[in-house]
Order: structure tokens, then sequence, then C-alpha cells
């Protein structure tokens, strides 16, 4: 018995290594990296309210510097918790949960809009700024809200559900607040894109009622049922974002987290093999259609939920959304959160980075967005080495939008390289001429490759530095050794960060 345990464990651990030397990981040019930083009740930003500037702002750099260590290209910012504002250019009050009374700004004053956007882009990372569209107050205490809330202007705008004030969808008025206030933010702010979270109407509670009765008869005349009639209101809210997003500014990109299932096969043969809640039913958001028509730029379903699970199996809801595409990005929405839960397929350590494998095995998915920040840099479950080690170990690029642009900009101009004394490898270029569609540089990537290595910028090992700075044209390799042969070169980048030709090659040490 003992020598037959013996040689089936040597078996077990040939066929283990035969496996790790078969999966090497590959490192995608291109793939969509994200992770939401919540900033409701001081979930991942700041610390605390009221928590002085100079370590807001501490605080905001070390988030950031974690996630770009960690192969983050891209962060959901959330800017409007509740019908307030983490940015200055709004018509919506400072944020309770920024400087402890709602109504107060920064002392001394700042930006954190501003703020994040400059340092997201130093770092190679977008920013998305997230909406939660509805969501007007979080209890019903209207006495603590500031003066010029929304609330208190037009309380007909607004009905109460489970401890909350939540914007009346059905009423025309309401929605195209909400679409000026997004404007505002587009008009005014370097975003890359704005980001819907999964809160339409109200999740369903106990006992409680969506009081929309009134406005159902005045504006639903043209609809059989209540239900129709909800969802042809969300529906007129995203068509005329799309359309006024992209008039503003053609780059920004738009871009909504649903509930990761649509609707289950037994309601609609169209639906996924899944019997858990309904986004299209329960909360009146029909997402397959948002995408189907092309309103959104992309669909970031979150599927929190593990391989196999009866009511939402991760499997199914992942090739349900990349079969329902239609030409545009989906991101997957992974629970990193539930990663230590002692539940249903969360007990296995290895669930997280399974899912990244399945994800990336599916070439009609573009990447993957984290909830939320506080769970990656926390580690949980050590995710966040598997990162680092193995997953997101070299820089990536977001997938480009050509439907968007599909104009690349020109190459960076006349590179060179020098050696300072102690080592250092030294670049400079200049900005390339204009494209066709008057676009210079945006950003740039910087390049190494070793002697003798053909120049593949497709290779992302290769990558030293993404910066969404067009005003870099110089960087210092402080990675270079003394006596080493090397050959850089750059590229340029534009909005929604398509990629010219490299540079010439600069030489050193040759």
């Amino acid at each position: 018995m003992s020598i037959r345990l013996t040689i089936l464990n040597i078996l077990l651990v040939l066929s283990l290594v035969t496996r790790a030397q078969t999966e090497t990981v590959i490192t995608p040019k291109r793939e969509f990296r994200g992770v939401w930083v919540a900033t409701v009740a001081n979930i991942d930003w700041p610390s605390r309210p009221g928590l002085p500037v100079a370590a807001q702002q501490q605080e905001l750099l070390h988030l950031l510097d974690q996630h770009q260590q960690s192969g983050m290209n891209a962060v959901m910012f959330q800017i409007r918790p509740a019908a307030d504002a983490y940015y200055a250019k709004s018509k919506e009050p400072w944020s309770k949960y920024l400087n402890g009374k709602q109504g107060k700004p920064p002392v001394p004053f700042y930006d954190p809009l501003e703020f994040a956007i400059i340092e997201a882009h130093k770092r190679g990372i977008e920013l998305h700024a997230w909406f939660n569209p509805y969501r007007a107050s979080m209890n019903l205490n209207i006495a603590e809200l500031a003066p010029n809330h929304i609330i208190k202007q037009h309380p007909e705008w607004f009905f109460s559900y489970a401890g909350k004030k939540l914007f009346n969808p059905g009423i025309p008025e309401a929605r195209q607040y909400i679409v000026s206030v997004v404007l505002d933010v587009v008009r005014n702010y370097d975003i890359d894109g704005v980001h819907f979270d999964d809160y339409f109407y109200p999740y369903p509670e106990t006992g409680q009622v969506v009081a929309d009765e009134e406005q159902f008869k005045i504006y639903g005349g043209e609809f059989d049922n209540i239900a129709d009639w909800r969802r042809n209101n969300v529906d007129l809210l995203i068509k005329e974002l799309s359309d006024s997003i992209h008039s503003v500014k053609r780059f920004v990109k738009f871009g909504i987290s649903p509930f990761g299932i649509w609707r289950n096969k037994s309601h609609d043969p169209e639906g996924s093999e899944s019997t858990g809640l309904q986004g299209y039913s329960t909360l009146y958001a029909d997402a397959r259609k948002w995408v189907k028509e092309g309103w959104i730029d992309y669909v970031n379903p979150q599927v929190y939920f593990p391989f196999f699970y009866r009511a939402a199996p991760f499997e199914k809801l992942v090739d349900w959304w990349s079969n329902n595409a239609y030409g545009k990005h989906v991101y997957i929405g992974q629970g990193a959160y539930r990663t230590t839960e002692k539940r249903e397929g969360w007990n296995n350590l290895s669930q997280l980075p399974d899912q990244v494998r399945y994800i990336r095995k599916n070439p009609r998915v573009q990447g993957s967005v984290y909830f939320s920040s506080k769970s990656i840099t926390n580690n949980l479950a050590g995710f966040q080495d598997s990162l680092r080690r193995e997953f997101y170990r070299f820089p990536s690029l977001p997938p480009p939008m050509i439907w968007l642009d599909d104009i690349t900009p020109l190459s960076p101009l006349t590179l060179e390289a020098t050696v300072t004394d102690n080592g250092f490898c030294v670049l400079n270029w200049k900005e390339p001429y204009m494209a066709r569609d008057n676009e210079t540089a945006y950003g740039y990537v910087i390049y190494r490759f070793g002697a003798g290595e053909p120049i593949n910028i497709e290779d992302a090992t290769k990558i030293l530095k993404v910066s969404y700075d067009k005003n870099l044209t110089s960087f210092t390799d402080y990675t270079s050794q003394r006596g080493q042969q090397y050959q850089y070169v750059v590229t340029a980048l534009d909005r929604v960060k398509n990629e010219s030709l490299p540079s010439n090659t600069a030489l050193v040490g040759y």
C-alpha cells in the first residue's frame, strides 16, 4: 500500500509540474484591469469623513500607487454617491463623506476629482467617473442636507424607499437634471469614462413599494403595464446620456455595471442558464438592450458568484454576457470582497484566480473590474499577490474602441538616449506631428529591448512605463545597468489608447 501511495504521489507531482509548464502565463498587451474606488460611507476613500486634506491626498496617492504596482490600468472613482459631489465644479453640494458635513468644501481648498485624474494619468491609469444616478440621500433626515440639495429644491422628484430618498426615473425633469449633472463633469474634467453602477430602480425590500403610480398615470399612457414603463424610463436616460456624452467629447467612454443576471432562460429564451434575481424585471434595467443598441461602450456585469453556483454560475454568466456583446466591450465585475467568505465556492482560495484564467480564455471578454479597492489593497486571500506575481506582473493597455476613434497617432520624433555618470539611461523625444484627426499625442509608452532582440511592441514584458501625460517627453530608466546594451523605442497614445508605430530606435552600450 505504501509503495502504491508513493507512486501515486510521484505521478501527482509530475502532473502538477507538467500543468505548470503548459500553463505559462501570457501577459496580454491589451486588457482592461479596473478597480472600483467606493466613496459612499467611506468604503475605500477617504478613510473617514473630515480627514485633513493632506491626509486625504496622501491616502489617495497611496491607493493609486498600490493599484499601479498591482498592474491596474483603470479606476472607477465614485464622485457622486448620493446627489452630492467629490468635485468642485458641481451644482450639487460637497459630500459629507469627504468633509464631515454636506456642503462643506475642503480646507485648504482642492478639487479631489482633478487631483485624482492628474495622479491616475501619471501612473498610466484611466479614471472613469462613477455616478450613482438615482440615489439622492442615504436616510430620510432631510434637515441634515445642505440648503442647495436638489431634494430641498424639488421634493416632488423623489420617493422614499427602504429609508432612503431616490430620484423618480419616471419624471422627465428629474432625468434631465441627472443628464445635466453628468455633462457638467464631462465638460469640465479630463475623465476617460462615465460609469454607472447597478442601482437603477431599487433592489426589492420586504414591505416596500415604489411610489410612482401617480407618475405612471401622467406619463405612462402608451404602456400596458408599469414594468415596461419603468424600463423605458431607464432606457430614455441611458440613450440621452450616450448621445450627449459623445456629442460633447466623442472619446469619453460610457459604461454601465449591471447586476450579473439580465434574465433567466426560464423567463426568456434569450436569457442565461441561471435562476437568481433578474436585473430586467427587478431593477427595470434592460442592460442587454443598451449594448445591442450601441448606447454604451462597455458593459461590466457584476458576476460576484463562484463557479457552478446553482442560482448564478460564474461560467454560464460570463459566457452569456460575452455572447451578447454586439461588438462592444465586456469587462467582468469580480467580487474580490467575497474571497474570504466561508460560503459555497468562496472557501476555495483559487476561486478568483481561476476566474481570471477563465475570462482570459474567452476572446469576447476584454478584462475585469474588482470590487472593491480595499479588498485588493488588503490582499484578501492573497489575491493582490496573485496579480503582482502572475496575472498582472507586466503592464497592459486598455483595449481600443474603434467605434469612438480608429485613427492612430503618428510616431514620436527624434528619440535620443544618453547615459548619466551613474549609469542610468535618459531618453528624450519630441511630440509627434498631427495625425489625420488633428491629434498629436495624449500619452506615451516606453519600451526597452535587449541587444539583438527584435523590436516587438506587442510584447508587454518590454514596457517600462505607460503615462497619459502628453507633456512627458523625457524619461530616466533607473533600472538600466552599466555596461549593458539596450534598445529603446517610444510610442504615442491618443485618448482612446490607439497606439502609434514605434519611434526610431535609440541604442545604448553599442
